[in-house]
């Protein structure tokens, strides 16, 4: 087994051509090369651009702005009352409901929620320590009268939050949303802005963004953002979050003019919105107070809130010789495979695979060489051939030299 093993590594293959007059197997060998052809034609080098060298590390800034007037409880929000954060990010919250809890001071009270209901003070005592309530529970049950239920203490801001139905705001709809991203291709140096820099300050202004008429404009409109997404303020009530995202695929190898931004739209919360459970968004701020006696008050706000994440993606393309070569020498490479296709149909499923295997693999071994040299020393098989000389002299045989062989002399004619 082992001298077979040594015997098979030290072996060689070499290609033979075999002609095969099938108009079956030639046909699906021709189709199967210009598919392979096709396929690098249309998607690796047209569609994929994998001729291009491309960078992928883009270098974005994204500043935002919004304005509008809302009406909330018979009173005028402006952006300071209903934008949060107000440092115009990336990532910001437009408020759309608020639960107000008013002048709340330190001290103890009722817990308002229904889960701290309770008959004694043991059925509060079992909430120690409980991080669901508005404050730190005492372990005391308040009771307005003997007969009623009570509620449980807390020490803490009191009174407890209120726990009244959210108000919406009006007018969210019509709100402006002002985008101004820049961005930075470092591979190729490039940078660019989401709008021109012809733009004047008055068609910034009188702009309104619209995928077909107003591509480059930087303000969106909310209810506008909110349509585009399928959703609506009924569907937002609770709160949510939208993504808007920037795309950037440039091809450096055109004029940098047509490096522009794509905006598109989604509910990136939506596999919550049906969700019974954390469904929205809320979050709690408070806005602090303080008499001239030195004690502190301040109102609670429950804040229901459309969060906006503003993302930016994108790459860019420039021609390159390398990938453009790789990518050439794996399609050659990739034709190849309509022979390999066409050997397994031939080898396996016509009739006459036995003839083929027979044509296409053939074993020469030394011994055959060596048999083919006794038979015909002149042979072209033979690699090393030797003057018939030097093989008598090898065999111990004096060989003579061939007869000298002079002109005969002339014949005189017959008389």
């Amino acid at each position: 087994m082992v001298w077979g093993c040594i015997s098979d590594f030290f072996t060689y293959e070499t290609t033979k051509s075999v002609v095969v007059k099938s108009w079956s197997v030639g046909i699906i060998n021709r189709i199967v090369q210009l598919l392979i052809i096709a396929y690098f034609i249309s998607w690796v080098f047209i569609h994929e651009k994998a001729y291009q060298v491309t960078d992928t590390s883009i270098e974005s800034s994204v500043m935002t702005k919004v304005k509008g007037f809302g009406y909330y409880h018979n009173r005028v929000m402006d952006v300071a009352d209903y934008v949060f954060p107000q440092q115009g990010a990336a990532v910001f919250c437009i408020i759309t409901g608020l639960i107000l809890t008013e002048n709340q001071f330190q001290g103890k009270c009722a817990e308002s929620d229904k889960m701290f209901r309770c008959n004694t003070s043991e059925n509060c005592s079992k909430h120690h320590g409980s991080i669901l309530s508005n404050g730190v529970i005492t372990g005391v049950c308040l009771k307005p009268s003997n007969e009623s239920e009570g509620q449980c203490q807390i020490e803490g801001w009191c009174p407890a939050e209120n726990k009244a139905e959210n108000k919406a705001m009006l007018n969210v709809e019509n709100f402006t949303i002002f985008i101004k991203n820049s961005i930075r291709f470092p591979l190729f140096n490039v940078t660019r802005g989401n709008f021109p820099s012809t733009m004047t300050t008055s068609e910034i202004k009188n702009c309104i963004y619209h995928p077909e008429t107003k591509p480059f404009c930087p303000i969106f409109r909310v209810g506008d953002v909110l349509n585009y997404t399928g959703q609506n303020m009924e569907s937002l009530k609770m709160g949510g979050e939208i993504g808007i995202n920037i795309q950037w695929k440039c091809n450096l190898d055109l004029s940098i003019e047509y490096c522009v931004p794509r905006y598109s739209f989604t509910r990136l919360d939506a596999p919550f919105a049906k969700n019974a459970v954390s469904k929205g968004y809320n979050f709690r701020f408070a806005k602090y107070f303080k008499m001239e006696n030195g004690t502190e008050f301040r109102t609670l706000h429950k804040a229901f809130a459309i969060r906006f994440d503003v993302m930016v993606t994108g790459n860019a393309g420039k021609f390159d010789t390398i990938p453009t070569l790789i990518n050439l020498v794996a399609a050659f490479t990739s034709v190849g495979l309509g022979t390999v296709l066409c050997d397994v149909i031939l080898l396996n499923f016509l009739k006459g695979a036995e003839q083929y295997k027979a044509k296409k693999f053939e074993e020469v071994s030394d011994a055959q060489i060596e048999a083919s040299l006794a038979q015909s020393p002149g042979s072209s098989l033979s690699l090393k051939p030797e003057p018939v000389s030097r093989q008598g002299e090898q065999a111990g045989v004096q060989v003579a030299p061939p007869p000298l062989l002079l002109p005969a002399p002339p014949q005189t004619p017959a008389l």
